[in-house]
């Protein structure tokens, strides 16, 4: 199933079998906050796994009846948090579209990095980031970094993240 060794394991029920076709060629990089800005706590583990409490904040009203996912979640710390395996088909890119395939979950790993669009990453959030990744690309060699994308490159027009504070230059050239 392709659980990472020395990751923390939290198996989110939000993912499924990929299409029997499909080729996991594409890193898609994220960042979330719970609430929105706010680091620290286990509201992105709860979103994960259904049990985020719609009282614990007003934003989480919106969203607690979400069923979303990830691969994988770095923390500001470096923390990583494995919520799927790699061979199954997360939840974490909605409607989406690379170079003409669309619903890029099918053949896709996401990564969720602790943060926002306004603030930028840790120094042990790239760490964690560049490590993970290799591991990644260890297992699915057509992941090359030209198919590492950001979720802003395959949902233009409703996603934003990682967000310009996310230092492609330095990820891309450390990988």
């Amino acid at each position: 199933m392709q659980w990472l060794e020395n990751v923390r394991v939290v198996e989110s029920p939000n993912y499924e079998d990929r299409p029997g076709n499909a080729e996991v060629d594409l890193l898609v990089i994220h960042n979330i906050s719970l609430p929105p800005g706010k680091y620290g706590g286990d509201f992105v583990e709860q979103l994960f796994l259904n049990c985020l409490n719609p009282e614990a904040h007003p934003y989480f009203a919106e969203i607690a009846d979400v069923r979303v996912s990830s691969h994988l979640y770095i923390k500001r710390s470096g923390e990583v948090i494995q919520f799927v395996p790699l061979a199954k088909r997360a939840w974490h890119a909605g409607t989406s579209n690379w170079c003409g395939r669309e619903n890029c979950n099918d053949f896709s790993i996401g990564i969720e990095l602790e943060g926002c669009d306004e603030q930028p990453f840790t120094d042990a959030q790239y760490d964690a980031l560049i490590a993970m990744t290799g591991h990644i690309q260890a297992i699915y060699p057509a992941i090359t970094k030209d198919r590492i994308v950001g979720h802003s490159d395959i949902a233009p027009d409703r996603k934003t993240d990682p967000g310009p504070c996310f230092d492609w230059q330095r990820f891309l050239a450390e990988i």
